[in-house]
């Protein structure tokens, strides 16, 4: 694709400190991207909150600030520095969520700074869990039985309604933070009760039960005209419900009938389109019951993730690198 040049200088958001659920993975994609934006002539700006990394170095970016990743210091940094555009899917869940604060508070509209990778509706679509689902239905793929609630009282009529266990999962969060599988009403109240709190939006997914079907994920990238291409699959050996990040993971996917995959591949174009990820990566996982073949979307990441590094280094792909570009 040819350059954009009208972007002569980006902001890149990094990821913070290495948390559970969130490790070197975003400091691995935001080097490269660094080095991919600074081999264009373009002007980078680093913002991330964590100095042992190896994107804050000096010779990955011309300006960095080790500063916290919130709204307010971002938009001091912004006016400061006048970047032409922010990206922000290279950062992992600190940066998104970061970047829709800046939106919110129009910040990105203030100093005439544009979002590039992925739009703000787009990581709407993609992070909240009633969108999602609405894309999933209008694409023609499934999504698990769900309710979507907004306080405890809501939590507890909706796992009437779904029979126990349901599994919580949260908005907005990453790494499995607030989620979990419930059995009991007693073990609701304590994991949604976490959810709802870890959440910015104060959400959490309610949803039916697939513990032990199979899981699999696969790496999508889309370019600015509209060509879609499947990095890998990748399979998870252990199933539903273990949190892909503690599941031993291999690409490509093992056990899919060539039928299987093409539906998922079909789904996932199909996704990303309907979402909106205009250039760039993003992760899309799936549960199969191994018992009728019945295919389940689960959620998409519309960033980079710990499995496009992963993905990247068993194909020899260079996703951050190509999403940047």
């Amino acid at each position: 694709m040819p350059r954009d040049l009208s972007i002569k200088s980006v902001l890149v958001i990094g990821s913070g400190p290495i948390v559970i659920g969130q490790a070197c993975e975003f400091d691995y994609s935001g080097t490269q991207a660094c080095r991919v934006l600074r081999s264009e002539g373009i002007r980078v700006i680093l913002v991330n909150s964590n100095p042992a990394t190896i994107m804050t170095d000096p010779e990955f970016a011309d300006a960095t600030y080790i500063e916290p990743i919130t709204p307010e210091f971002i938009e001091k940094i912004i006016a400061k520095e006048r970047p032409d555009a922010v990206l922000a899917t290279l950062g992992g869940q600190t940066a998104l969520n970061a970047a829709i604060g800046l939106h919110k508070a129009g910040t990105l509209s203030r100093y005439g700074t544009k979002l590039i990778g992925a739009d703000v509706d787009a990581i709407e679509r993609g992070e909240n869990r009633e969108l999602f689902r609405g894309i999933v239905e209008k694409i023609g793929g499934e999504s698990a039985r769900s309710v979507i609630c907004h306080t405890m009282e809501e939590v507890i009529a909706g796992a009437v309604i779904l029979k126990y266990p349901v599994v919580v999962r949260p908005s907005f969060t990453m790494g499995g933070l607030g989620s979990g599988i419930a059995f009991d009403e007693e073990n609701l109240r304590q994991i949604a009760g976490a959810g709802l709190r870890h959440s910015p939006t104060s959400e959490v997914l309610l949803e039916e039960s697939i513990l032990g079907w199979k899981e699999y994920e696969l790496e999508v990238m889309r370019d600015a005209s509209d060509n879609v291409v499947i990095v890998c699959s990748i399979e998870n050996i252990d199933p539903m419900g273990v949190h892909t990040g503690d599941s031993i993971t291999v690409a490509p996917a093992l056990t899919l009938t060539d039928v299987e995959f093409q539906k998922l591949r079909n789904l996932s174009i199909d996704i990303i389109r309907e979402v909106g990820v205009a250039t760039g990566g993003c992760n899309i996982q799936f549960a199969v019951n191994p018992d009728d073949g019945r295919i389940i979307v689960i959620e998409m990441n519309p960033r980079v993730s710990r499995s496009s590094a992963l993905a990247s280094k068993a194909t020899g792909f260079p996703i951050a690198k190509i999403a940047t570009k």
